[in-house]
C-alpha cells in the first residue's frame, strides 16, 4: 500500500511542479546543445526527491532499512537542495564541487567507508586506497548521471531499471521506493516530455547509485561488479566520451552533444526509441548478471557488448 501512495505522491508533486514552473517561466530554452526543440519546464526531480526521502524515512521508522544506509542516503538531501538552486540560478562550479565533496564524505562516513575492492586476481584492502576510490566514484556517478540526463525518459528509465534489477537480486524495500518515486515522475517525462528532471533529480540518483554500490560491496565484495554491470549503459558512455574528448584536446568543462545517446538521437532516432533501445540493452546486462555465475566473466562480456554498441553508434553518427 505504501508504494502505491508514494507513486501517487510523486505523480501529483510532479504535476504541481510542472504547473508552477510554467507559471514562473522556469523552463529550459532549447539551444545548439539541446536535444529538445521546445521550451520545457524543469525541476521535476523535486518530486523524485520528496517521495524518495519520505519513503526511506518511513522504512527507517518501521525498521525496514539498515540505519547506516539510511543516514548515508539521507545525506543526499544536501545535494538535492543545492542542485535545485543550481537549476534556478546556475551556481558556480566551485559550489557544486564543494557540495559533491561534502555528500561524498558524509556518505562514506555513515557507511563506514569501502572495506575492499575485489579484482580478478587480487583484492585491495588498504582503507586509504579503497576510500579514495569510493570517494572519486561517488563524485563521478553524481556527475555522469547528470551528463546522461538529456532526452525524454532516459535518466528516469535507467533509475527504474536499476531499482527493479536491484530488487530482484537483493530484495531490499528501499529499491521499491526508488522505483515508484521515479515512475510517478516518469509518467510526465516520457516522450514527449512535459517536464524535465533537472539537476535536482539527476544528481540525487547518481549519488544513490554510488551509495547502493558501496553498501552492497561491503556486504559481499562481488556485488561491486554486479552494480557496475547494471549501471554499464551510463558509466561506460560517460567515461569513454570523456576519454575521447580528452584525447581530442577538447575543453572538458564545455557542454557538448557527443554522448552515444545524443548521437543516436542526432542520427534520426526519436527520444523514445533511443530510450527503448537502452532498456533492451539494460535487460541484456541484467541477464548477464543473473545467468552467469562468474561475475568477472559477466563483466568482461558486458564490456565487449558496451564497446560494440559504441562502435555501432559511431557508424550511425561519428564522434
Amino acid at each position: 500500500m505504501i508504494y502505491i501512495v508514494l507513486f501517487i505522491l510523486s505523480f501529483i508533486v510532479t504535476y504541481f511542479v510542472k504547473n508552477y514552473a510554467i507559471k514562473k517561466s522556469l523552463v529550459d530554452i532549447p539551444n545548439d546543445r539541446s536535444s529538445h526543440t521546445v521550451a520545457t519546464p524543469h525541476g521535476g526531480g523535486i518530486a523524485i526527491a520528496v517521495t524518495w526521502f519520505i519513503g526511506i524515512s518511513y522504512l527507517y521508522y518501521i525498521d525496514d532499512i539498515n540505519s547506516s544506509l539510511y543516514y548515508a542516503l539521507l545525506a543526499g538531501i544536501i545535494i538535492s537542495i543545492v542542485s535545485y538552486f543550481d537549476d534556478l540560478y546556475e551556481l558556480s562550479a566551485k559550489i557544486r564541487l564543494v557540495t559533491q565533496i561534502l555528500v561524498a564524505v558524509l556518505g562514506l562516513y555513515f557507511l563506514g567507508g569501502l572495506e575492499k575492492i575485489d579484482l580478478i586476481i587480487f583484492s585491495i584492502e588498504n582503507q586509504l586506497l579503497t576510500n579514495i576510490f569510493a570517494f572519486l566514484m561517488i563524485i563521478w556517478f553524481i556527475n555522469l548521471y547528470n551528463f546522461l540526463d538529456g532526452i525524454d525518459g532516459y535518466a528516469g528509465s535507467e533509475a527504474v531499471f536499476l531499482g527493479v534489477a536491484g530488487f530482484l537480486l537483493f530484495n531490499e524495500s528501499y529499491l521499491l521506493v526508488l522505483i515508484v518515486s521515479v515512475l510517478g515522475f516518469l509518467v510526465w517525462n516520457w516522450h514527449k516530455a512535459k517536464i524535465f528532471m533537472g539537476d535536482v533529480g539527476s544528481t540525487l540518483l547518481g549519488y544513490n547509485v554510488a551509495i547502493f554500490t558501496i553498501y552492497h560491496t561491503n556486504e559481499e565484495s562481488s556485488n561491486f561488479w554486479i552494480w557496475i554491470i547494471l549501471f554499464g549503459v551510463f558509466w561506460f558512455d560517460a567515461t569513454i566520451t570523456l576519454y575521447r574528448r580528452y584525447k581530442n584536446n577538447e575543453k572538458i568543462s564545455q557542454a557538448h552533444k557527443k554522448h552515444a545517446y545524443q548521437r543516436l538521437n542526432q542520427s534520426g532516432l526519436a527520444h523514445n526509441k533511443v530510450t527503448k533501445y537502452s532498456i533492451i540493452l539494460n535487460i541484456i546486462l541484467f541477464g548477464l548478471v543473473y545467468f552467469i555465475s562468474n561475475i568477472f566473466i559477466a563483466f568482461l562480456i558486458s564490456l565487449m557488448l558496451l564497446y560494440a554498441v559504441i562502435k555501432f553508434v559511431d557508424k550511425k553518427r561519428s564522434f
